[in-house]
Parts: structure tokens; sequence; C-alpha cells
């Protein structure tokens, strides 16, 4: 396939032309080829993460809920399946699953980001003599922890909502932590980095380069650990086990996931990271009854480029004649992670792209109908059904994995990331 053109695969001029569309993946079946690094490291995140509640809740005080830190409400946003006129005979039950609404961080990049995070300050707790409990990590937030990091930094690249995981982590921890950003990231999630004492590098270019930039820079200090978004299985695992926290949740309220019962997941994706975790770890627990579904820009589909490509080696939105320009800030991304992209080859189901008016009517959509505010690249989630139902490519994967006379028993989940720190102005 590697030496094939992306028109063979797919229609290249709907793509580069800039025109929304929805691409299927033709390797429909999971993989039985399991990464057995990946799935250790997920075990241990899911593990390491509930180790860290109680470290979390001394370093954010103002967390005060009942719930896990790390966790998001999921939603039954029944009134805009209404309003965007599927019933549940067509559409079946849907939900917002509100990373829009984790602490502290406000998106989908959190698990992943404060995974990391912890595990960096373990091994400098550790390499410093400092006993911390593998059950209980609230050692890492003692004086003693504090007085051996400050002499450590964290690096990473980000559009924004990585570098606001990682950034207000690791200052409560008492690491120096630098922030690479795009030019095009957004001036309130700067400013508040800023203002927890975090350093933010701006780069004249896009997200590619600020984060070769911080690689780069992190690699001449060896008391520099630099995050990498498009690399680090640690971002990635930690990712992942959001698709335990879903499964718990779904089996609270009554939900089946089975031949009978499909699940259907929309996600947004930008290097792929996040999405491409929770994919990874749904897949693993559904196999082949879970159906994910990224969202890309119609001006930044890397993962849509680099996967109906079907190469091994990088392919970017620029080789195809986009200029990845969006208004979607999280989102604009030219090239997509190789290790995740690799990952997915035979995991998700399909890619859609969204404009940027069409992102902004579903954010006000939902803003009028349920009350809830998330970014403007999160509502690209809610363009999925319209895909799918009402387009050939989208009836023909319906039917293909014989799902189209079971959607009244189908769950819709769109995955929603950023909106709780954001005040309405700056939406």
């Amino acid at each position: 396939m590697e030496g094939q053109a992306l028109s063979e695969l797919f229609d290249l001029d709907t793509v580069s032309r800039g025109q929304p569309c929805l691409w299927i993946n033709p390797n429909g079946k999971t993989s039985e080829y399991d990464e057995a690094q990946l799935l250790n490291e997920l075990f241990q995140a899911e593990n390491r993460l509930r180790a860290s509640d109680p470290l979390l809740r001394r370093l954010f005080p103002e967390y005060r809920s009942a719930e896990p830190f790390i966790s998001s409400p999921l939603v039954e946003i029944e009134k805009l399946a209404a309003a965007e006129g599927y019933a549940r005979q067509k559409g079946g039950r849907w939900f917002a699953k509100c990373d829009h609404a984790l602490p502290v961080a406000g998106s989908i990049k959190a698990r992943g980001g404060f995974h990391e995070v912890v595990c960096f300050a373990e091994q400098v707790a550790w390499q410093n003599g400092i006993d911390v409990s593998p059950n209980n990590l609230i050692g890492l937030g003692s004086s003693q922890a504090r007085t051996a990091f400050k002499d450590y930094s964290i690096a990473v690249g980000s559009t924004g909502n990585l570098g606001l995981s990682i950034g207000l982590l690791g200052s409560a921890l008492g690491f120096k932590v630098t922030v690479h950003m795009s030019h095009d990231a957004k001036e309130w999630k700067k400013r508040r980095l800023r203002e927890k004492g975090v350093e933010v590098v701006e780069h004249m270019g896009d997200y590619a380069q600020a984060v070769d930039n911080g690689r780069r820079i992190a690699a001449a200090d060896p008391y520099t650990h630099f995050v990498d978004d498009e690399r680090s299985t640690l971002l990635f695992s930690g990712y992942a086990a959001a698709a335990k926290e879903l499964q718990g949740q779904l089996d609270s309220i009554g939900i089946e996931v089975d031949a009978n019962h499909p699940l259907f997941i929309y996600l947004p994706c930008g290097v792929g990271g996040a999405p491409g975790g929770i994919t990874f770890g749904l897949k693993k627990i559904y196999g082949d009854n879970v159906h994910c579904f990224f969202a890309e820009p119609k001006a930044s589909p890397c993962m849509l480029v680099q996967l109906a490509s079907g190469a091994q080696t990088p392919k970017s939105v620029y080789d195809i004649g986009l200029d990845n320009r969006t208004e979607l800030d999280g989102l604009a991304v030219g090239q997509a992670s190789l290790m995740v992209a690799r990952l997915m080859q035979d995991r998700v189901a399909g890619i859609f792209t969204v404009t940027d008016d069409e992102a902004h009517r579903h954010l006000l959509q939902l803003h009028r109908i349920e009350a809830m505010d998330v970014e403007p690249s999160s509502a690209t989630v809610f363009a999925g059904p319209q895909r799918l139902f009402e387009t050939p490519s989208g009836t023909a994967f319906l039917k293909r994995v014989r799902a189209n006379e079971k959607l009244e028993n189908a769950t819709h989940i769109f995955w929603t990331t950023g909106g709780s720190l954001v005040t309405v102005e700056e939406l």
C-alpha cells in the first residue's frame, strides 16, 4: 500500500479542496495482535491514576467532589439528539463524555498529561531516595519531594490543552515547566499558564515546529524531561485509561454493548494521541462492537491523510495542498503522530472533516439546547451522526458492520473537551 497514490485509496480531490467528507477505514476488523508493552502500560496507567487521587486533591484543594479526581461525567443529551432530527428509533441514545469538565485542566489531555508528569515525578523521587508508596502517591507532594523537583524541568510542545495539563500539574509539584506553543494557540491558555509560573515560549511556525523546537532544546539538558505528544507511550496509555472509566459508567446505567447494541464514539483529533489512546482502550474492551470516529478540521485532516495514504512514512496535509489554517486551534496539526497512526490502522472506524462554520453552529446548538459549553474544536464531533446516517459512505459502513437494523439499540458518545475554563467571550 506504501507505493499507492492517495487518490487511488480515497477521493483526494475532495480532501484537497477542503470539502467536508467521511473516510471509512477499509481495515474494519480489529487486529487480533495486541501490543504487549502498551497493554502493560495501560494497566499500570489505570493503577497509577487511581493512586494519584490523594496527591491531586492535596495539590488542588478546590476540588471537593466525591468522584475520582481524573474522571468526567457521562451526560445524556436527548434534547440535542431530537433537535438534530435523530429520534430514538433512528439514532439510539446520545451522551456527552464531558472531559471539558475535568478538574484543573478541563480537557481530554488531562489523563495523559497528568499520567506522564506523575511518572516523571516518581522517577525523580526514586533517584533522590524519596520513599513513595505505589498505591498512594501523596508522598510526591511532600516538602522533601518538592526540594528535589526544583532541580528538574519538564518541557512540552502544545497547541494549548496538553500544555495546560502538563504545566498546571508540573508547576504544582515544584518542577520548572516550559510549554512551547505554536503561534495559533489561544491567548487565554498562554495567560493561564504564565499566571501559574509556567514559561511559555511562542514559535512562529505550526504545532509540529513548536514540538520539534521544544524537543531539540530539551535534549540539551539532562535534567529536562520532554513530554512528546507524537511519540510518548506514557501519554498514550494515560489517555487509554479513560476507556475503563467509560465502561464503568455505561455498566452503572445499564447500557449494553454487544453485537445487537453497537457503540459509536466521536472524538476530536489533532495529532492523534488522545483519540488514539481512547480508541485503543475501547477496542480492547469492546472489540468490533465499538466504532470510533475521529473529527478533524477540513484544513487540517492530518490523521485522515496519513491513514488514507496507507503509508508507513509521514504524510502531511501540506503534501495535498491544504494550508492547516483553522480557527479550531486545538486541532490545527499538519502531520499526525506516526506511532498513533500505525496503531489506528485497524482500530479507527473512520474519520470525518468539518468546516469551522459547522463546528461553531454545533457549538451554539449545544450551548442553547443543553446549556453545555465546550471549545469550538470539540464541537466538531457533533457532525458525526450526519456523516454516518446521511452520506453514501456512512450508510455503506452501517450496512457493512450490520448496524443499520440495530440503530434504535445503539449508543452514541460525543467526547467533549475544553470549555469549563473559558469565558463566553473566548469561546
